[in-house]
């Protein structure tokens, strides 16, 4: 149960169930307690969090996200509670503005529904296969070894877009996006079928692939796509705060800075594949 990462990686664009709400503006200034009371417990690390979606979180408390919230709230000589909600529309308004909890700990850039923190960790979209079977060295979507094999894809994700400009779309298997994640797992179903070959490949998004295949019955390749064409491929993972919350972002601003190395070894114990600001493998 392997997941080897080609060297020289990078991150791309558009991740899944994390960038779907960029997408969705903000309609008015999120709610905030004042700039004197901005969490909701200064005791209490309050963390709003899918029940549901391994590697990043569960009820069990068992994803790398839970992990962090544990590391940081130690840091902070506070307790953690959860407020959970699936992370599909209406996540952070329900949630975080709901006032109901305190941080996100994974989310990208652009989310107009909230700010977040300088970025903690840096990956990318992946291409993932059975080892052995012939497509382990694939380097792009363009390589035309993939012409009629089976790739699966969650749809409205960037490498969809690359599949369709490379005529591969109309025999890929589209996974759905946006899931309420206590019912759907996707990315899971996706690497079953790569492993039990009924699928010839799947392209996950980095700490989903990288999971998932750790733990499949049979040995998986992961190869970052870095010669993609006009889509982003990686990208930067922050934490999400409320727009008021300005001294708050400044201080997990400050605990990122100085604890990298402590956040990349709970990444990488999760097989989370991460790149360092030269797009170089991270590997302890």
């Amino acid at each position: 149960m392997t997941y080897s990462i080609v060297t020289h990686l990078c991150r791309a664009a558009a991740l899944g169930w994390l960038f779907g709400f960029a997408a969705h503006p903000a309609s008015a200034q999120a709610p905030g307690l004042g700039a004197s009371l901005e969490l909701v417990d200064p005791n209490v690390l309050r963390v709003c969090a899918d029940p549901r979606s391994l590697p990043f979180s569960n009820e069990a408390h068992e994803g790398f996200e839970d992990k962090l919230a544990e590391w940081l709230a130690a840091k902070l000589g506070k307790t953690v509670a959860y407020t959970y909600y699936p992370r599909a529309t209406g996540f952070v308004r329900q949630t975080l503005n709901a006032l109901k909890c305190d941080i996100i700990m994974g989310d990208a850039r652009g989310n107009e529904l909230e700010q977040t923190t300088n970025p903690y960790y840096h990956s990318y979209y992946a291409f993932v296969t059975q080892t052995g079977r012939g497509l382990d060295n694939v380097q792009s979507l363009a390589d035309p070894r993939l012409k009629g094999k089976h790739i699966g894809i969650i749809a409205g994700t960037p490498p969809a877009t690359v599949l369709a400009v490379n005529g591969l779309i109309a025999d890929a298997k589209p996974f759905q996006l946006m899931v309420d994640t206590r019912y759907d797992a996707p990315s899971s179903a996706m690497i079953a079928e790569i492993a039990a070959g009924t699928l010839d490949a799947g392209i996950l998004w980095g700490p989903i692939g990288g999971y998932y295949a750790r733990h499949a019955p049979v040995p998986l390749t992961g190869i970052p796509l870095l010669h993609e064409q006009g889509v982003q491929m990686d990208f930067r993972i922050s934490m999400g705060v409320r727009r008021t919350d300005q001294d708050w972002k400044r201080t997990l601003n400050r605990l990122i800075a100085g604890n990298q190395n402590n956040i990349n070894k709970i990444l990488l114990d999760y097989g989370v594949p991460i790149v360092d600001d030269k797009g170089e493998p991270i590997t302890q």
